[in-house]
């Protein structure tokens, strides 16, 4: 029997089929689990089959009508002139000129304030529908035998504008990068690169099946074990992959658990030119957005590479970086796991030499929370410039961060307890916190100064 692919080209329905075979394959291992069957495991299996063999047919029907579509001469005047498309909301323009709603709206949303088609600059913006085209639209569509609610729905996603010459250009641009030709390649990731970076449309497109994915990352796969790997390649899928994140939570879901990426994104870190390693630690950032990304990206062994970029302190690159590792240590388990990589000692000698102190300071204030932090900090010498902080910096934050570390250290490591006295006997830098600080800083200044209390209180009693 020939396969069908009911549900090849439609992200919903497939999302939708993928569910119910799910549902099945469970109903039917409780099946083969079950000594004797019941009625309502019989009942499940024919509602989850009924229901599959429904949205089977809807696709198929649509499928039909959409194959008729493509065979039959639209006449012009129901054409779009931006996506040269039959028109699902036709509307008219202040220049007189008819236009599909949800193009005329992307031109005019982009800043554009002319009539696309007669360079007319616009006295307004405002839409107005004509309903004699779509009257003429309907009617056409009923004498060529094609449904309205078809046409309307598969030529354009309503959101994501995506039009069928968009996945034509992308479907071409996929082969491109299957090539066995570097150039192909290139130019074909170089074009990616661009039309995702320009609009939604396209990122939309990768969202649509993890394999999508998998065909952009297939050139560096191909090429990986190679020394002289094509470096402008590398960068160009590489931020791809990062615009196509971007796009939404779907996005990032879909491009983290392709297993080709986290592996891909690590070797970028690694032997990237200082533009791939950057948008590497950006992707990176942006996909840890999703909290089961965290755990999955941060089990993969990312953060080494990302620390390793953070010490060699490429301006251009260390603030991804710190942004990446900050939001994968927002998950605990990702703390000790930075810590075990060098990120206590990377992070304390950047900031005691004032670089990039904001964002440093905030990340060491995270894995502080480890003991094995806590005595690192100590052999680096970390209160000496953590006090400095606390005492001269302008920025409410970081002043809060400093007596945040402060904090644990003073109540982890009794032998820091004599240079916070000998601070606050010669600047009363922690009873100043206390008094003006933030809401945080100045719970923990206060707790800070109650521990010196009481221990002062026991030397004395001893």
């Amino acid at each position: 029997m020939a396969k069908t692919d009911a549900f090849d080209s439609d992200p919903t329905a497939i999302a939708k089929a993928k569910e119910l075979k799910r549902e099945m394959k469970k109903l039917l291992t409780n099946i083969e689990e079950e000594d004797g069957l019941s009625v309502q495991t019989i009942d499940q299996l024919q509602e989850a089959l009924s229901a599959f063999k429904q949205a089977t047919m809807r696709k198929m029907a649509k499928s039909s009508s959409l194959e008729m579509l493509e065979t039959v001469s639209c006449p012009e005047e129901f054409r779009c002139p931006l996506s040269n498309e039959l028109m699902r909301d036709p509307v008219v323009l202040a220049s007189g000129q008819t236009y599909d709603k949800l193009f005329i709206q992307k031109w005019l949303s982009s800043g554009n304030r002319t009539c696309p088609k007669t360079q007319q600059v616009l006295p307004h913006t405002a839409l107005t529908p004509n309903l004699l085209i779509r009257d003429m639209i309907s009617k056409w569509c009923k004498t060529v035998g094609l449904e309205t609610t078809t046409y309307q729905s598969s030529l354009v996603d309503e959101e994501k504008a995506v039009t069928r010459s968009d996945r034509e250009i992308f479907n071409s641009l996929l082969c491109k990068l299957s090539s066995s030709n570097l150039q192909d390649q290139k130019s074909a990731a170089k074009e990616l690169r661009r039309l995702t970076k320009k609009g939604t449309e396209f990122r939309a497109l990768f969202g649509e099946s993890s394999d999508n994915i998998t065909r952009l990352v297939n050139p560096l796969l191909l090429h990986g074990s190679t020394l002289n790997q094509d470096e402008q390649l590398q960068e160009d899928v590489v931020t791809t992959l990062l615009n196509v994140s971007i796009h939404d939570d779907g996005n990032k879901k879909l491009v983290c658990e392709n297993a080709n990426v986290i592996p891909l994104l690590i070797d970028a870190l690694r032997r990237g030119t200082v533009a791939t390693r950057s948008n590497a630690a950006a992707t990176v950032f942006t996909l840890s957005a999703l909290d089961s990304n965290k755990a999955l990206i941060g089990k993969s062994g990312i953060l080494k590479p990302l620390i390793d970029l953070l010490e060699e302190g490429n301006p251009s690159a260390i603030k991804d970086a710190a942004a990446a590792i900050f939001t994968l240590c927002i998950a605990h388990e990702n703390r000790s796991r930075a810590v075990k990589d060098g990120a206590v000692r990377v992070l304390g000698k950047k900031i005691s030499e004032g670089l990039n102190v904001d964002e440093l300071l905030a990340i060491l204030a995270m894995l502080v929370t480890h003991w094995k932090a806590v005595e690192e900090l100590g052999e680096l010498g970390g209160v000496t410039w953590l006090l400095r902080i606390t005492r001269e910096s302008e920025c409410k934050r970081n002043k809060e961060n400093a007596i945040v570390i402060l904090h644990t250290i003073c109540f982890s490591d009794r032998t820091k307890w004599k240079e916070i006295k000998e601070e606050e006997s010669s600047h009363g830098t922690i009873t100043k916190l206390a008094r003006e600080g933030t809401s945080r800083a100045q719970r923990k200044a206060n707790g800070i100064l109650d521990r010196l209390r009481k221990a002062m209180n026991l030397t004395h009693t001893a």
